[in-house]
């Protein structure tokens, strides 16, 4: 089953159990972000990636520059472990793994949360990939992802018990809209995939199909 299907078979099974309401509230809340995110001051395919350097769930720090000395890099900035959705792209991105390092390619997940929860996701999800600690979303806010989180989803996550502050470590209930780049050892950006609609997620096919391109274009130039 591809990634899209798993997203809406969850999305329609997810609506079926919400509280009266809530499902208008989150259509109603994604166009809100719709219409005021600046999609514009995030970095777009030919752009240079802003250099950055995260612990990793091991506390090891992994830099976007030293990785691309070996190749291409695959960043997918998540909102977290708490969110099913990211749970079922995570999972997908994990199952095209060995197509990705087959590429030449390397894959890092970036979230605002604690390390702790990265390792937490890295365990719930049987991860072989890079899952970095964002605390404070600087790296997010260097790419231009993120916002603040209303008062009325934040009411609903604390329903759900799952309260921002719990996973990030901070009061600022800010999350990174997600996103996923592929970005050439030049450091530029080969393919470039905002989602406003939190429901929605880049295929990884098109992952891998980006890192095909690259390779054949290495080909032809050497």
């Amino acid at each position: 089953m591809g990634l899209e299907k798993e997203l809406t078979d969850f999305r329609v099974e997810h609506i079926r159990t919400m509280p009266a309401g809530r499902a208008e509230l989150y259509d109603a809340k994604v166009e809100e972000l719709r219409a005021n995110f600046l999609i514009e001051n995030t970095p777009a395919m030919g752009s240079e990636a802003p250099e950055f350097a995260l612990p990793n769930a091991q506390g090891k720090s992994v830099s976007l520059s030293q990785a691309l000395r070996d190749g291409p890099v695959v960043v997918t900035f998540y909102r977290g472990a708490w969110c099913p959705y990211c749970n079922l792209q995570l999972r997908a991105y994990q199952r095209s793994l060995p197509e990705i390092t087959a590429l030449g390619g390397r894959l890092m997940a970036v979230s605002a949360q604690l390390p702790d929860k990265s390792l937490f996701t890295v365990e719930q999800n049987a991860l072989e990939f890079d899952v970095l600690s964002d605390v404070g979303n600087r790296v997010a806010r260097a790419f231009g992802l993120v916002y603040t989180l209303p008062d009325e989803l934040r009411a609903a996550l604390i329903a759900n018990n799952k309260a921002l502050p719990l996973f990030n470590g901070d009061d600022s209930w800010e999350l990174p809209v997600p996103a996923t780049y592929v970005i050439g050892r030049d450091r530029r950006i080969v393919l470039a995939s905002v989602q406003i609609d939190y429901r929605q997620r880049l295929a990884p096919e098109a992952i891998v199909a980006s890192l095909q391109n690259i390779r054949a274009a290495g080909t032809r130039t050497s």
